[in-house]
C-alpha cells in the first residue's frame, strides 16, 4: 500500500526529506511513501490530498506544525490527533488502529500527546482567540490543513492520521509581521517581512521567539520521522 503525506510548508517538508518538491506536486521519498508539498491552507491541502489519491495512495497523513489551544502544550510537543473538528464544529475520527500503532512506536522514545485538533481557515494570531477556540471546541491544538485532508480521506474511504508539532503556545500572540507578509498562497514574502520590520522594529523580538519555537517543532518532527522510518511499512 502506498502512503501519502501532505506537507504545507517547505520547512516542514525538510523534516521528512531533503528532496526538492515544487508546490502542488508530489515525489516518492521512499518505496511506497509519496509526499505532496501543498502550500498552506485547507484548499491547497484538499488539492494535494486528491493528487495523492490520483497517484494511487491507500492512506493519508497530515504532517507539520500546529498552534496550541491548551495551556498544557508547549513548543515542540508532538500531537497525534485522535479526533478532528472542522470550522463548522463537525467532528471526525482518525483511523483508530493506525493511530494506536503509530503512537505506540513513537511513545517508546518521545512524549506523544493526543486530543482533538481543530480546523482554522486562516491564521489565528491572538492568544484570546486561541483560548476562545479551546473553550468552544475542547480542542488541544489548531491547524489549517488536517481536517481538509481528513475529509478527502473520508470521501474515498481511506485511513487518515495527523502528526503535528506545536509552534506557538496558547499564551503567545503571533507577531503582526506574519500576517502582513503572507501572500494569497499562504507563503511568507521575505521582502514584505523585511519592510515591515524596518517600519516596526519592535516586532523583531517576537519573530525571534517564534523562530525558536518553530525550531523546537521541527526538531520533534525530525525525531518522529526518524523513529517511524518509512510510515508505509506500518
Amino acid at each position: 500500500m502506498i502512503t501519502g503525506i501532505v506537507v504545507a510548508l517547505p520547512e516542514e517538508l525538510a523534516t521528512l526529506t531533503s528532496k526538492k518538491i515544487s508546490k502542488g506536486h508530489c515525489v516518492f521519498i521512499a518505496d511506497k511513501l509519496l509526499v505532496a508539498y501543498s502550500g498552506a491552507g485547507p484548499i491547497n491541502a484538499h488539492l494535494a490530498a486528491e493528487l495523492l489519491i490520483a497517484k494511487g495512495v491507500g492512506r493519508l497523513v497530515s504532517w507539520g506544525c500546529a498552534a496550541a489551544l491548551s495551556a498544557s502544550l508547549k513548543p515542540g510537543d508532538l500531537i497525534l490527533a485522535d479526533k478532528l473538528i472542522d470550522a463548522g464544529n463537525s467532528e471526525m475520527a482518525v483511523n483508530a488502529d493506525w493511530h494506536g500503532d503509530i503512537k505506540n512506536r513513537l511513545a517508546k522514545f518521545m512524549v506523544v500527546h493526543s486530543g482533538t485538533l481543530a480546523e482554522s481557515i486562516s491564521i489565528v494570531s491572538s492568544s484570546i482567540d486561541k483560548k476562545q477556540l479551546h473553550s468552544i471546541t475542547g480542542a488541544v491544538a489548531l491547524d489549517m490543513e488536517s481536517t481538509a485532508i481528513a475529509k478527502v480521506a473520508s470521501q474515498h474511504v481511506l485511513p487518515f492520521i495527523s502528526i503535528r508539532a506545536i509552534v506557538d503556545p496558547v499564551v503567545m500572540n503571533l507577531p503582526l509581521a506574519i500576517n502582513y507578509s503572507l501572500n494569497n498562497g499562504g507563503d511568507i514574502v521575505l521582502g514584505k517581512l523585511l519592510l515591515f520590520l524596518l517600519l516596526h522594529p519592535a516586532e523583531l523580538p517576537g519573530l525571534i521567539k517564534l523562530g525558536l519555537h518553530f525550531n523546537a517543532a521541527k526538531k520533534s518532527l525530525k525525531l518522529a520521522a526518524s523513529l517511524l522510518g518509512t510510515i508505509a511499512d506500518y
